[in-house]
């Protein structure tokens, strides 16, 4: 739950900057806004989130 919700906080600091910076209009930003909404209710959900998760877990994995 923890990456997820900074996930989330972190793409949405992105998208406002891009729109304040003029790198991305409102209309695009809100279709995009729109389409990670819907697709989070798709079937695929499940397996960009598992996907999500294993990314995380192997990028935390890697030791320097």
């Amino acid at each position: 739950m923890a990456i997820s919700l900074s996930v989330v906080l972190l793409l949405a600091i992105i998208l406002v900057v891009l729109i304040r910076g003029g790198s991305l209009k409102t209309g695009p930003a809100i279709a995009a806004v729109l389409f990670g909404f819907f697709l989070a209710s798709t079937g695929m959900a499940p397996s960009i989130n598992r996907f999500l998760n294993e990314l995380a877990e192997t990028i935390n994995s890697i030791s320097f």
